[in-house]
């Protein structure tokens, strides 16, 4: 069991730096777009100011090649500024004489937010040097970043073998979330898997089968799927070497008594044209399942008992192809399964429909998620003491 922020002891006056995941998508005038990953972390934020410490933030934002003003944190500062008045302020360094300025004029409950830790490249290098200089500023280091926890960079793996350390009370819900819906999910447990790239999920489509009772499959890496069942897939996205590895999974499946739904309609493209047809002929290339797999997919999600969705369902950021991914978010909202988002694709649909509420947990780490739901570990949670 790993240590939490409710495990540490006397850390009033102490210097605390909490590694948060601040990557929210901003417009072209630096208005954040959906604060949710800010918001899920002010729980821990607040715990440990309750606790009258020293409280420094850093996070990364978006891919900066070096300084980018158009990825500052200066934002994600304002916003957490709403949440605790006359208490946050912002530094626009990552580190250096002026982040050990700013520490060394901290006092007890104070809150300082660092610039975007990608605008050094040592960050995602976990460089030596950036992690001794990161973790001389604290006492005790927290992670609460979810969403890189699947990486080893220097804020949240490098750090965290110099210093003391926990986890916040988001990393912890994450981890209770997933390793309780794996290891007594409520029956039936319909899995949903949809993106681009069937390699991304062959190691999560093999680690549910014994657990899930039925999954439906869509996106680009159903047609991988397709084509090793002998059906015509047109020119739509496949996988060539994994065609084989694909018709081997969906024989364990079944064998297993898992049932697996692939798609029977598709809205495709026909040179220029939006199609919708039962058969894809050598023309055609599929990029959203139709009418009757959404009517099917629907069917399975009302009688679940528990619903674990990743990916989207269709090229969904194309409005003539976000149908299928829109009517499947529509469906789990809807049904009394215990419900599970994960993925940026999926939890963007649920929160473009409005139905945020009505999931019971969207997750904040696509890759992490996906890296929990098959069945491996997370590296920035691995080096945090347990108890």
């Amino acid at each position: 069991m790993k240590r939490t922020i409710k495990d540490l002891k006397n850390i009033q006056d102490k210097r605390v730096l909490l590694r948060c995941d601040f990557n929210v998508p901003l417009d072209k005038y630096g208005d954040i777009l959906d604060a949710t990953r800010i918001t899920a972390s002010i729980p821990t934020i607040k715990y440990l100011n309750d606790q009258n410490c020293k409280l420094i933030i850093c996070s990364h934002l978006g891919r900066p090649k070096g300084y980018d003003k158009f990825l500052s944190l200066f934002p994600v500062a304002v916003c957490l500024m709403k949440y605790f008045p006359n208490k946050v302020k912002f530094c626009p360094k990552v580190v250096g004489d002026e982040v050990k300025r700013d520490i060394a004029k901290m006092k007890s409950g104070d809150i300082l937010v660092l610039e975007n830790l990608r605008f050094d490249p040592r960050e995602e290098e976990n460089d030596p040097t950036f992690v001794k200089e990161l973790a001389s500023y604290a006492d005790i280091y927290v992670d609460d970043a979810f969403g890189v926890a699947h990486r080893k960079h220097a804020s949240n793996y490098g750090v965290a073998l110099k210093l003391p350390n926990a986890i916040g009370f988001l990393i912890e819900k994450e981890l209770n979330v997933f390793e309780e819906a794996f290891k007594n999910p409520k029956k039936p447990f319909v899995a949903i898997f949809g993106g681009a790239k069937v390699k991304d999920k062959l190691l999560l489509i093999k680690n549910i089968i014994g657990k899930a009772d039925t999954v439906l499959i869509g996106g680009g890496m159903a047609y991988t799927f397709l084509l090793a069942e002998g059906i015509n897939i047109g020119k739509s996205i496949v996988d060539l070497e994994l065609v084989d590895e694909a018709k081997k999974i969906l024989k364990e499946a079944r064998g297993a008594g898992m049932k697996v739904v692939l798609p029977v309609d598709h809205v495709a493209l026909k040179y220029d044209r939006v199609i919708k047809t039962n058969n894809l002929d050598a023309d055609m290339v599929g990029l959203d399942i139709g009418k009757k797999t959404i009517k099917l997919f629907a069917e399975e999600i009302k009688h679940a008992g528990q619903i674990v969705w990743n990916g989207p369902l269709g090229k969904y950021e194309d409005k003539r192809f976000k149908m299928g991914t829109f009517m499947v978010a529509k469906a789990v909202a809807k049904s009394s399964a215990y419900s599970i988002v994960g993925g940026g694709d999926s939890v963007g649909a649920i929160n473009t429909l409005g139905f945020a509420n009505k999931i019971d947990h969207l997750s904040t780490g696509g890759g992490a998620s996906m890296k929990l739901m098959e069945g491996k570990t997370l590296p920035a949670i691995e080096v945090i003491d347990t108890l």
